[in-house]
């Protein structure tokens, strides 16, 4: 029970961290950071799934009320979700992934930054693909992907270091 009461806290604190604050920074208009994906990245190797699948839907689900976007958001968290456990297998061994939760101290810094930068791609990836529907500007779509996987991955490092 502790476990889905912390997930609940991380939920709403993101949430309102993504929609009151990182929503409204875009850096000459190309990058957006993602935190609330953080709490994704963040959850325990023994968690199921469905379980982060849900989480995902419904985190994304509410950035989208929120941000006025419907169902980008969860369309990209659930992607990610999907993805991780495959992520985290690429770069780590089966015996660190046994009931730990993805981070700095459990990872390592390498590790850590290049699995958070492989979710934050993906995620960006997704998202940026199905708000534009379209491959006619793909230099912009790139620069908007790489941005905001830059600025994701920065916001990611820093809320793991905050967290130690």
């Amino acid at each position: 029970m502790k476990k889905y009461v912390e997930i609940l806290m991380l939920f709403v604190l993101l949430t309102l961290v993504q929609v009151l604050v990182l929503n409204n920074v875009n850096i000459f208009g190309y990058g957006t950071p993602f935190l609330y994906i953080y709490l994704l990245l963040r959850m325990d190797t023994e968690t199921k799934s469905y379980e982060i699948m849900l989480w995902a839907f419904f985190l994304g689900l509410a950035i989208d009320i929120f941000s006025d976007t419907p169902g980008l958001n969860a369309a990209a968290s659930v992607a990610l979700a999907f993805c991780r456990k495959g992520i985290l297998k690429l770069y780590t061994t089966y015996d660190r992934l046994e009931n730990c939760s993805p981070g700095i101290g459990s990872l390592g810094l390498s590790t850590y930054l290049k699995y958070a930068l492989t979710c934050s791609a993906l995620h960006s990836c997704v998202l940026m693909t199905v708000e534009f529907f379209s491959f006619a500007g793909f230099g912009f779509i790139l620069l908007k992907i790489l941005a905001s996987t830059v600025m994701t991955v920065l916001c990611l490092v820093a809320a793991e270091q905050f967290r130690r």
